[in-house]
């Protein structure tokens, strides 16, 4: 058997990574995890961190959460894989039931339960143009989509996600996502321009969106933007699919961000903590929709893996009966209190989000007029990490933090966190002044 060394700090394993492990996989951090639980990871060197990156939006029940660890370990003692289109099992077909009774979809639905976030993706897409009969698919500016082909041709950010990996798959069109100076009257009208200048309203198949962006930056589209987007659809057949990958599952303080505009979508993606950190991921939609792909056209050797379903329908469990739903809401309140709160911080330009989907956008003063400050969000980030706290950024430019602490966080750790947050936040205001 082989036997592997064991480095105790992080600089032996960041040297064992890069020796082993291609440069487009980095580490953001660079902190080995030793162990986790709820919102504080532990690294290799025994040193302490809040969690406030959640495996990018996945640990909404936090990390190793008792009841989701607790199902797959039960499940582990029964089986861990048979191919759900081979020999299949009951909680697989729980769970569809439970996802399509908390899907804002009116009317028979179905679900399909696959391994990653942007396979939910490509599955929707499949669905639509099978439903339809038409190919073209529009997404909007500073989306995110993934990471496969076709994922990165929905996505509309170069670096690092586009650039070099072309050419990429044909009759994917953009347009910008209503925020900033881009009004929701703009970016409709950059769709019925679409119409006339790339292609015919009758050849698309879907409109793909974020309720809330998340790589993106934590952009909300307003009620008024997804009502009209949705006529939109409805006047030219096309299908409206909500992708609800990073913003599902409590993080807005609703099950799903497109409640908060009282929008029914056609087909929905969903993934990130739907299974508390287990891999899976699923589509959701109308029953007409989701039956027209021909039995095969659809699944995957791994999907809707039963130690995955196992977490997700305790992840649901904890959702309700721990009330995150509310406590979502609770803790992002507090934590745009906290924000508004700093004084004498004009590098805060924006607080933005739903719920505890929350970014704060840096921006700088020129003559010009404000422009993103990319700068100052990496100096908090470094300062955060330092003093222990997990942070990442997120926007077009790198302009922003996104908070996605678990919703399972203790108070008294969030307040600590809170309290390192407003110390980065000085220090990068020192370091960046030249104080």
């Amino acid at each position: 058997m082989h036997q592997t060394v064991q480095a105790s700090d992080n600089a032996s394993l960041e040297a064992r990574r890069s020796a082993v492990v291609p440069r487009g996989a980095p580490t953001i951090t660079g902190r080995f995890v030793h162990s986790a639980k709820n919102a504080v990871i532990h690294d290799v060197e025994g040193r302490r961190l809040i969690d406030f990156a959640g495996g990018i939006g996945v640990l909404n029940t936090g990390h190793l959460h008792p009841h989701v660890q607790a199902a797959a370990q039960a499940q582990l003692t029964q089986f861990a894989h048979t191919c759900y289109t081979v020999a299949p099992y009951e909680s697989y077909v729980q769970l569809a039931e439970r996802l399509v009774e908390r899907t804002p979809i009116s009317g028979a639905k179905k679900a399909l339960l696959v391994t990653t976030g942007v396979e939910a993706v490509e599955n929707a897409v499949k669905i639509a143009r099978a439903a339809t009969g038409r190919s073209a698919l529009i997404a909007f500016g500073a989306a995110f989509h993934g990471r496969t082909l076709l994922g990165m041709a929905l996505t509309a950010k170069v670096a690092p996600y586009k650039d070099g990996f072309g050419p990429f798959p044909a009759e994917v069109y953009h347009v910008p996502f209503p925020t900033g100076s881009v009004t929701a009257e703009a970016s409709i009208a950059a769709i019925e321009d679409l119409f006339s200048y790339d292609v015919p309203a009758n050849r698309v198949a879907a409109i793909i969106i974020e309720p809330v962006q998340g790589e993106g930056g934590f952009n909300v589209a307003s009620p008024a933007f997804m009502q009209a987007l949705r006529a939109l659809c409805d006047a030219h057949g096309i299908l409206l699919i909500a992708d609800e990958i990073q913003s599902g599952f409590a993080r807005t303080g609703k099950w799903f961000a497109v409640e908060h505009a009282g929008v029914e979508p056609d087909l929905m993606t969903m993934a990130k903590s739907l299974a508390g950190g287990f891999p899976l991921a699923a589509v959701v939609g109308r029953a007409a929709l989701m039956d027209a792909p021909v039995p095969g056209g659809l699944g995957g050797t791994y999907a809707g893996n039963p130690v995955s379903i196992a977490a997700a329908n305790a992840v649901i469990d904890v959702i309700e009966g721990e009330g995150l739903l509310e406590r979502s809401a609770l803790l992002g309140e507090r934590l745009r209190t906290h924000l508004h709160g700093i004084e004498n911080l004009p590098e805060l330009a924006e607080v933005r989000g739903l719920g505890s989907m929350i970014a704060a956008d840096f921006r700088s003063t020129t003559p010009a007029g404000q422009k993103p400050n990319a700068d100052f969000a990496k100096a908090v980030q470094k300062h955060a990490l330092d003093l222990g706290l997990i942070l990442l950024t997120c926007g077009q430019a790198g302009s922003a933090i996104r908070f996605l602490y678990p919703l399972t966080i203790e108070d008294e750790v969030f307040a600590e966190a809170l309290a390192i947050l407003t110390q980065a936040l000085r220090m990068a205001q020192s370091e960046l002044s030249g104080a």
